[in-house]
């Protein structure tokens, strides 16, 4: 099939690569959203989609809106028999869809209609979902509610974060894109629709909902540090500023010597209280500094005795 690939972040290009690598399938034209401003320098870069592209020698569109009449007619021009999705990060609407005869199909990061959304890994982990997995379906204007073509399934390890999963989810989720588009283009795979039942929504998580509440139990703190890394990254306050957790944090059942928030400082560790036992801090991110292990960022500070994490 002559394929246009639609896809923004790092996390689609591994389903880019497998169609590239295909030998059933032609990847025409990538889609992708317009180059961005990044990085302390503020440059203008364009997406990590969009480089793999070009050095593929392949056509790059980045539409402000996959509305655009302008590049509505350039699709059309390209007569895509399929357009594959991963990650794109715009709404398409029906002037769009109705342009390769066979849609545009999806790849989610979810095993639906579970985590329809644009979180549903950092959802799945902060939750405590013991397995999780990516979905191929035909895009509808529905949000993630089209029909299925095929699902893959991947565990989720007790240390996982959002960030290790999804790298994995990943590579398994662009192998299985690349299985879909052979079973459309040999007319063996038809999508089904998805079941009525056990639909959950995974918004966006915003710096907000990363907040962490010390009198929380210590195992719903892990899932939402876990959840939050790499982005946007759980925190707390210390001294009335900023303070990331940038790395999981380990549990210490056996022990709940600490009100909440409350800190303990050894010389290669940092415990912290929560509403149920204690844990310890793993890395830790100061507002305007570099990552460090939290022991480090314990003895530059001088923690006192009874200070405590949190407003």
């Amino acid at each position: 099939m002559r394929l246009v690939f639609a896809g923004t972040p790092e996390v689609a290009v591994p389903a880019l690569d497998a169609l590239l690598a295909s030998d059933r399938h032609e990847v025409v034209a990538v889609v992708t959203r317009p180059d961005a401003v990044s990085g302390r320098g503020r440059r203008t870069v364009a997406s990590p989609v969009a480089r793999r592209a070009e050095e593929a020698g392949i056509e790059v569109l980045r539409p402000a809106k996959p509305s655009d009449p302008d590049f509505l007619a350039r699709l059309t021009e390209l007569a895509p028999d399929c357009c594959p999705v991963v990650a794109y990060g715009a709404l398409l609407r029906p002037a769009a869809l109705e342009i390769p005869r066979h849609g545009w199909v999806n790849l989610h990061f979810s095993l639906l209609p579970a985590w329809r959304g644009a979180a549903p890994v950092q959802h799945a982990v902060m939750a405590g979902d013991e397995v999780t997995g990516a979905s191929t379906f035909q895009i509808e204007e529905g949000l993630d509610s089209g029909p299925l073509y095929g699902v893959v399934t991947e565990e989720i390890r007790p240390a996982d974060t959002s960030g290790d999963l999804l790298t994995r989810l990943s590579h398994s989720g662009a192998r299985l894109l690349a299985a879909t588009m052979d079973g459309i283009e040999d007319g063996a795979l038809h999508a089904v629709p998805q079941p009525a039942d056990g639909v959950t929504v995974a918004p966006k998580i915003n710096v907000e909902d990363a907040r962490i509440d010390w009198s929380h139990p210590a195992l719903r703190v892990d899932r939402l540090v876990r959840g939050c890394a790499p982005a946007p990254g759980a925190w707390t306050v210390f001294r009335g500023e900023r303070l990331k957790l940038a790395g999981p944090v380990t549990l210490l059942p056996g022990s709940a010597e600490l009100a909440p928030g409350e800190m303990a400082v050894a010389k290669h560790s940092v415990r912290v209280g929560t509403g149920s036992h204690d844990i310890e801090l793993g890395e830790v991110q100061p507002q305007g500094k570099k990552q460090m292990r939290a022991a480090d960022w314990a003895r530059g500070v001088r923690i006192e005795s009874g200070e405590r994490l949190g407003d």
